[in-house]
């Protein structure tokens, strides 16, 4: 057959689009998506048989080609369709993971987002006055309640949170910090960079590890903001250190007329103490000490959704709304909803690591991550017999995105290593993960001393976990 006679055996747009299979494909998606990925399949055949492509040639003369090149067409239309953010277990053994969106949210956030996002609200609507209104105050009470600062504001982040605060106290002014507290934070994300952003001049105090009031003193001048403090969050100096007590620094900047403020990072509005926790300075502590401004992130361990809250001096942060990157940094109306509701949590600390999934992972009993390993591991074990080995071992989680690095929570993980009739080397293994993560929900583990781990520590939707094993391809 000739390639002309080729092109007459493949069938016409219309033809394909009324096959049963992509015109229910054209309800559930819209006729322009089929047709658009319909055109470009019998381009691509046609491309196949100009360059006299046999096996593309003899799929056009078999009997099943027309139902199997719909099911084609169905198979690309649903792909783009399909989004490609999707649920994960978390089985990396850090809790509070960047890059698997960080906290999550209690039950009540969500219902509120759900209304937020289907209803009209009153966002910035002030109904007793029947005329516009400040997003911020669905928050700021119960902010100001909680942690003792006069006036509070929220942006998109703590990084946001960060750069409106310098723009707005000491754009083209200097800013005092400790060389010390310089940090990168993830992204390669650094405070130097920031206060660049802001159109501050950075002024570098004392060394590394010692930094002493003296080292403030002695750089304060006629064109000094403000001082400023970085809770070294994500990583710790030890041996030969000093640093500055925030109530001194506080005292040194009111000395001087010019403001102090400190960006907690991860921040916390309870003592993490009371519920058996490393302690982690918390915004009311911050404030005691005299503190101008704190920031600090909304979706770390505050377990929130992604946000930068700014508390302090009343008249210091009416000058930070009145910024006009503050409307470019704002939350929408979704995050408020739900920021509103994880706040108010905070305000039955009893209740509180029952009812906030951070802190309920982070407080999870050692027997229960046991008594769950024990159902798991045979399982697991009946999944891979033969393919790997599988164990459950002794590990520690972290806590995550910055927040006490060097401290660690006892945990139990499933500890996978490929067996040597499968050849146990590191292709293998990263085969074994890859197969993990193909699964219909993903997990994540961690790879360490050349096993797979999936600390159990965050597994909640245990049978979830088990019922989809049965598709693992390895």
């Amino acid at each position: 057959m000739t390639a002309s006679a080729h092109f007459k055996a493949l069938p016409s747009i219309d033809k394909l689009l009324q096959t049963a299979q992509l015109a229910a494909l054209r309800e559930r998606v819209g006729h322009a998506s089929v047709k658009s990925v319909a055109q470009q399949q019998l381009q691509s055949l046609r491309d196949r048989i100009l360059a006299n492509d046999a096996m593309a040639i003899d799929w056009i003369q078999s009997s099943s080609f027309l139902d199997e090149l719909a099911a084609l067409i169905e198979t690309h239309t649903e792909s783009a369709f399909t989004s490609s953010m999707k649920p994960v277990f978390n089985l990396t053994g850090t809790v509070v993971h960047t890059n698997l969106g960080r906290a999550l949210l209690p039950d009540c956030a969500v219902t509120a987002m759900a209304q937020a996002a289907t209803q009209a609200v009153n966002v910035e609507y002030d109904l007793e006055r029947g005329e516009r209104g400040d997003r911020d105050t669905h928050l700021e009470q119960a902010l100001c309640a909680i942690t003792g600062a006069e006036a509070a504001t929220v942006v998109n982040n703590n990084a946001a949170a960060v750069l409106l605060v310098l723009n707005t106290l000491a754009k083209n002014q200097e800013v005092l910090i400790s060389r010390g507290e310089l940090v990168e934070i993830g992204g390669a994300f650094r405070i130097p960079d920031v206060m660049e952003s802001a159109s501050c001049i950075l002024k570098e105090v004392g060394t590394t590890n010692r930094t002493h009031l003296k080292d403030y003193k002695s750089a304060i001048g006629a064109n000094t903001a403000l001082l400023m403090k970085v809770h070294t969050s994500n990583y710790e100096i030890k041996g030969f250190t000093n640093v500055v007590a925030e109530a001194e620094l506080s005292a040194l900047a009111k000395a001087h007329n010019i403001a102090f403020v400190n960006d907690l990072g991860s921040g916390t509005l309870v003592d993490l103490r009371r519920y058996g926790l490393p302690h982690e300075p918390t915004v009311m502590e911050a404030l005691a000490v005299g503190t101008d401004v704190v920031t600090f992130s909304g979706d770390k361990l505050l377990g929130g959704p992604q946000a930068g809250i700014i508390v302090g001096r009343k008249n210091l942060i009416q000058r930070i709304k009145q910024n006009p990157l503050k409307r470019a940094l704002r939350v929408d109306k979704i995050t408020l909803a739900a920021l509103v509701e994880v706040i108010n949590l905070y305000k039955d600390p009893d209740r509180l690591h029952t009812r906030l999934p951070l802190l309920a992972d982070l407080t999870r009993p050692l027997p229960e991550i046991e008594e769950l390993a024990a159902r798991v591991l045979p399982v697991l074990q009946q999944t891979l017999a033969g393919k790997a080995e599988v164990a459950v071992v002794n590990c520690k989680s972290q806590i995550g995105s910055g927040a006490l690095p060097l401290d660690l929570l006892e945990s139990r993980a499933i500890e996978i290593s490929v067996t040597a009739a499968k050849g146990a080397t590191d292709a293998a293994l990263t085969a074994l993960a890859s197969a993990f993560r193909a699964l219909p929900k993903p997990v994540i583990g961690r790879m360490h001393n050349s096993k797979l781990l999936f600390d159990l520590r965050c597994l909640r939707d245990e049978s979830a976990f088990l019922e989809q094993l049965a598709s693992l391809r390895v």
